[in-house]
């Protein structure tokens, strides 16, 4: 198979490439050039800007691909620039599961929680561009923007869950990770009982696969995906203290004095707990074990930690003081 991968550079669309390459796909990557890790799979590079896509739309349509993936259409922007110039052959959007009401209500933290778990078919947000003023780069980013031009040229969109594992720039673990490397023995949690769905990075990349591999069951389909169990935020912890071998406590705190960093601990109403159901019937896909899954993402991120990882970790001090 010949496939176009968008932004296939970083974490999710790295780890796609790298999949493609593996089972000996021919691979074109698109993207900017500003990250070309040494280590990316031997594959071809179109460098230049999402805006300016056009300029390389004759050069895509040469290499005859038989899918297109785009991982990074964050705006209306990203979908309509690329889009008119793409051949008619599948495509998948990578999306996310913050198109969903239940996400909004979990950031405003709404005490009329809607039911879980989620489908395909469940409410979407009401409000709009969810990280604005934030301070995260993404002030214009939304899917719910993205989504309907994909599915309009029969698209599949995959929405993934929290996404962790290897390269995730976000290091979800990392607040458990930096309290293992500073040797704490009690950490201050909340009620810890949000459940919240979580993708290895490996079973995302795998479900792309599984997309590219029955078009005919994937056109214009939605797929939510997430892991098989979803273990309540403080198990989750746990999960995470347990790869990484270390038996800290976690200390029950009033959720007014649990750190910043794991807010997610605190008492939140609402779950966005996922049904990734549709995905095993019409594609054959089947994520990982969670409890494997987490143990291979804190073993790389283990062996790889931030850069400015601080050599000691006290801001919980306050939470367990008195």
């Amino acid at each position: 198979m010949r496939v176009v991968v968008l932004g296939g550079t970083e974490f999710i669309g790295r780890r796609v490439v790298e999949r493609l390459v593996g089972r000996h796909d021919e691979v074109v990557v698109v993207h900017r050039g500003r990250t070309e890790p040494e280590d990316l799979p031997d594959c071809g590079h179109l460098h230049v800007d999402r805006r300016d896509f056009a300029e390389v739309a004759d050069r895509v349509r040469g290499f005859a691909p038989d899918a297109v993936v785009d991982s990074y259409a964050l705006t209306r922007a990203d979908a309509d620039s690329v889009l008119p110039h793409l051949p008619d052959v599948p495509l998948v959007l990578l999306s996310s599961v913050d198109v969903y009401r239940v996400w909004e209500l979990l950031l405003a933290d709404d005490d009329t929680p809607l039911p879980a778990p989620v489908t395909e078919d469940a409410p979407l947000r009401r409000g709009r561009f969810p990280y604005r003023g934030q301070g995260t780069g993404l002030d214009d980013y939304d899917k719910l923007d993205v989504e309907p031009a994909y599915l309009a040229r029969g698209g599949t969109v995959l929405r993934l869950g929290m996404v962790y594992g290897r390269h995730d720039q976000q290091r979800r673990e990392e607040f458990v990770l930096r309290r293992v490397r500073a040797g704490r023995a009690r950490i201050p949690v909340g009620a810890g009982d949000a459940l919240i769905t979580r993708l290895h990075v490996d079973d995302a990349a795998g479900a792309v696969l599984a997309a590219l591999d029955r078009p005919e069951s994937a056109r214009g389909e939605l797929f939510n995906l997430g892991e098989s169990v979803t273990y309540p935020v403080r198990g989750w912890l746990r999960l995470i203290l347990d790869a990484a071998g270390h038996d800290a406590e976690l200390v029950r705190v009033p959720d007014e004095r649990v750190p910043d960093d794991l807010w997610l601990t605190r008492r939140l109403a609402q779950h966005v707990l996922v049904d990734s159901g549709k995905a095993g019937r019409l594609l054959g896909w089947r994520p990982t074990d969670p409890a494997t899954a987490v143990a291979r993402s804190v073993r790389w991120h283990l062996d790889h930690p931030p850069p400015d990882a601080p050599a000691d970790f006290t801001a919980d001090d306050r939470a367990l003081a008195g």
